[in-house]
Formats: C-alpha cells, sequence, structure tokens
C-alpha cells in the first residue's frame, strides 16, 4: 500500500511511498478519509520520505487533507517532503495554507 498509518494518543502519522501520481492519489486520499473518519486526529502528520515522485495529484491530496483535518478543528502538517515534491507544492503556493518541516 503507498500509505501506512500509525496513531498515538489521537496524533495520526501517514508514510507515504513510491509515485504520488493520478493512479495512487485516489487510493491515498480514500485511505486518509478512512483513517481520519475513523480515528478523528487532534494532529496528523503527513510524512513524505518514501515518495519517489509526485504531480499535480499530490496537490489534491495535500489540500484535501488540510481541508478535512482544518473541517475537525485538528493540525495538519508534512514532513521529510523530498525535493522534486517540494518544487511541485511551492509552485502551487502550499506553504501558505501547509506547515511544511
Amino acid at each position: 500500500m503507498p500509505v501506512s498509518c500509525t496513531q498515538e494518543d489521537r496524533r495520526l502519522v501517514a508514510e507515504v511511498s513510491g509515485e504520488l501520481d493520478h493512479h495512487g492519489a485516489k487510493k491515498i486520499m480514500e485511505e486518509l478519509d478512512r483513517q481520519i473518519d475513523t480515528l478523528l486526529p487532534r494532529e496528523l502528520t503527513l510524512d513524505l520520505q518514501g515518495l519517489t515522485f509526485t504531480d499535480s495529484s499530490g496537490i489534491a491530496v495535500l489540500l484535501r487533507t488540510w481541508k478535512r483535518m482544518s473541517q475537525l478543528g485538528g493540525a495538519f502538517r508534512v514532513i521529510h517532503t523530498p525535493a522534486q515534491a517540494s518544487k511541485v507544492f511551492q509552485a502551487a503556493g502550499l506553504q501558505r495554507m501547509i506547515r511544511f518541516e
């Protein structure tokens, strides 16, 4: 599976690996939605260390996740963003809404 989730004390960590393109984005969004709906986390950390490629589909995943966490009043951050993905996300201006570390 391209996303692996762990949870502790209403803190959810989702690790994405492989390519985040139009083929994998739907599955990742579905899994993240399922985890958010089930666990109702106060904080969600998206770890992109294993990400090898993303396109605009990655932007959609981040925006949808940010929106879902905002609806819950929770925090959302992205960590370990690879250089290629960072360029895509910066070009879209996501750093104005989402916390990248």
